[in-house]
């Protein structure tokens, strides 16, 4: 079957997906993998397929914002994938996990538009718990691993959706999140852990970080920095790991 919007055809399509904003970035990741091959390129939907430790995984990118994000993980679960992980970028809401940190996370505010008019205000946003687990391990060991270049932390927590990248006359109330324990803010979590709950399919999402949210830590925004990159590295590295764990796992 094809799916109109991302141009694949199911038959095409592994149980384990990555999914990411930038096009680039997909192809860069697709780099890791063997056999890796394109499939479509259509839109700001870009996607590969390819092997990681024996296990047949697609790497898809899904553009900046929920709306647009929300139709891959729709065309993507309607072609077969039941596992998705997100790696992507987001700002920091602590000095605690400051550029070049990663964190994964476990939940998402929902402050987006386009999941209002999936699911009732109060329906919670959350990753699966055994992806979640195997993002943890996978970015800790990555961590551990790498120990003598890792320049921040890994950080698990909630984090929050926004639809606005920049800012207008409307504030966005990123003291309140903050001080309600959120961490790190980005734009498409909140519609991946709600389109993967009403499809039956699990999620989950890593990010590093590139700077600050939070005005009250305003510091010039470069997310092209060396400590940034590694940061990205890592989530990437971390995601695969997840999946292939997460695909031998199902297999027993």
């Amino acid at each position: 079957m094809l799916m109109p919007i991302l141009q694949i055809h199911s038959e095409d399509m592994p149980a384990y997906a990555i999914v990411c904003g930038d096009p680039a970035r997909a192809e860069k990741i697709s780099r890791k993998l063997e056999q890796a091959r394109e499939l479509a390129f259509s839109r700001e939907y870009r996607t590969f397929v390819g092997l990681y430790e024996g296990v047949q995984i697609a790497v898809v990118s899904h553009g900046v914002g929920s709306p647009g994000a929300a139709v891959c993980f729709e065309e993507l679960i309607r072609a077969g994938v039941t596992t998705l992980i997100r790696v992507g970028t987001a700002g920091s809401y602590t000095a605690d996990y400051p550029a070049g940190s990663v964190i994964v996370s476990t939940a998402a505010v929902r402050t987006d538009g386009l999941t209002r008019q999936l699911v009732p205000d109060g329906f919670p946003a959350v990753a699966d718990i055994g992806v979640t687990q195997a993002l943890i391990e996978a970015a800790r060991e990555q961590g551990s691993v790498d120990a003598a270049t890792f320049a921040g932390k890994v950080g698990v927590g909630i984090t929050v959706t926004l639809d606005a990248f920049f800012s207008g006359v409307e504030e966005i109330p990123h003291r309140k999140y903050k001080q309600a324990g959120a961490l790190a803010a980005e734009m498409e979590i909140a519609a991946l852990y709600i389109v993967s709950t009403l499809r039956g399919a699990r999620a989950g999402a890593i990010v590093a970080i590139d700077g600050f949210a939070d005005s009250d830590l305003a510091a010039e925004y470069d997310p092209h920095t060396d400590a940034v990159g590694q940061a990205v590295e890592r989530e990437i590295n971390a995601a695969l790991r997840a999946l292939a764990a997460l695909a031998r796992q199902d297999q027993v």
